[in-house]
């Protein structure tokens, strides 16, 4: 008789060393990590490091989750959300962008653009099925797809193009099994945003090669300069292509609140719904509560925050242009993502003698992507006084290091 209690026979390693799949084991882990970890062992520090705003979000916004708790409302919502918050989404998006989707089967409120993210692409990628995405990019975007079962097929960017996105390399690298191309603009980590030539042309090549398009577009709000950013899905042919994915965290200083959301014709959305519904169930309902209130009433505070951003904008790159660090001009977002190379360090190496140095926390390029190798990502959602202090800091060390 097998003793069913006794160890296998079979020579394999042990469960620990196979119980994950391999699409995990391939992912590594955050190139970002590393230096938080170390961080928070460490005081005085300026971090340039989190992409977070450094507001707190607006006092309306808070006392509509204050309120939403108050009379009760903690149970779960409709796997598409609360109502109201879709049909002010839906009239919101039109009057910004000129799409309109329907509230009732064309939208879905997420854990944040993150959920919204992972649900599309895990809804209509096949094992196999080839995205092309941008690089450097979000961190998150790649193992997404690759969890989904995708390739990631990689268009570089560069800095002497100030990082744009070129519609002759994207089409270059079409193949049969490209299913769709992925878009995340304004662009974490470099700032970058699509001209709307570049976009015109990106749209063409979707319709000319039958491309679905997921188009992350969280930072929509944080547009400096003349830019005007245009929603992918606005654009002629891109509706019944695009998977419109956004949020209220970036804009509205809502991080922590979790809420994003995505927007797709009914028949593609169906399908993001079943994976949300089956992992998720909705979206918290205070969350979502909050973030109606954000539609309503929180444009004056979306713009205060925005030029107190772009005022930062201007001292970070004229700072780190004056130290002999290029710095493009970054139109969207709030980062800025300087060279460094001719301080004769990697950006690895800079990073983290930065931090130990002059206790001044950024992220090296090389983590979004091998075209951010030899750059550092630096996010300016932090007081004006710390940035200049920063700057100063940053300035005492490329002297050192040029010096070395």
């Amino acid at each position: 008789m097998t003793d069913l209690t006794s160890p296998t026979t079979i020579d394999r390693p042990p469960l620990a060393e196979r119980a994950l799949s391999e699409r995990v084991r391939v992912v590594p882990p955050s190139g970002i990590r590393r230096f938080f970890d170390i961080l928070a062992t460490m005081d005085d520090v300026i971090s340039l490091g989190v992409g977070e705003p450094d507001f707190d979000t607006p006092r309306v916004i808070v006392e509509a989750g204050v309120e939403s708790l108050r009379e009760g409302r903690t149970h779960y919502t409709s796997n598409y959300g609360t109502i109201e918050l879709r049909r002010a989404l839906a009239d919101h998006l039109e009057a910004r962008y000129g799409v309109r989707y329907d509230p009732a089967t064309e939208l879905l409120i997420t854990v944040g653009a993150s959920e919204a993210v992972d649900l599309a692409l895990r809804a209509t990628c096949d094992p196999g099925d080839e995205v092309i995405l941008h690089e450097p990019s979000y961190v998150a975007y790649v193992p997404a797809v690759v969890f989904a079962g995708g390739v990631v097929r990689h268009v570089a960017t560069r800095f002497e193009d100030d990082f744009a996105l070129d519609p002759a390399a994207v089409e270059a690298a079409i193949t049969p099994r490209t299913k769709a191309l992925f878009l995340g603009y304004p662009c974490n980590p470099t700032g970058a945003v699509l001209p709307e030539a570049v976009q015109d042309e990106l749209a063409a090549i979707a319709v000319r090669h039958d491309l679905l398009v997921y188009s992350d577009e969280i930072y929509d709000r944080l547009a400096y300069g003349t830019y005007r950013h245009r929603a992918m899905s606005a654009l002629p042919g891109m509706r019944e292509r695009t998977i419109l994915m956004g949020g209220f965290s970036k804009a509205y200083a809502m991080t922590g609140w979790r809420v994003g959301y995505a927007a797709a014709p009914a028949a593609i959305l169906e399908g993001i719904v079943k994976v949300h519904q089956y992992g998720i169930m909705s979206a918290p309902t205070t969350a979502q509560d909050a973030a109606l209130m954000a539609i309503r009433e929180g444009e004056p505070e979306v713009e205060r925050m925005r030029a107190e951003y772009d005022r930062r904008r201007h001292l970070i790159v004229d700072g780190l242009n004056a130290l002999g660090l290029d710095t493009f001009e970054p139109r969207g977002a709030f980062y800025a993502f300087p060279r460094i190379s001719s301080t004769g360090l990697t950006d690895d190496e800079f990073t983290e003698r930065l931090l130990l140095e002059e206790r001044v926390a950024v992220v090296p390029g090389s983590a979004f992507g091998p075209s951010g190798a030899g750059h550092v990502r630096m996010c300016y959602a932090t007081a004006f006084e710390r940035l200049e202090e920063a700057l100063h800091r940053i300035g005492r060390f490329v002297e050192r290091a040029r010096a070395a």
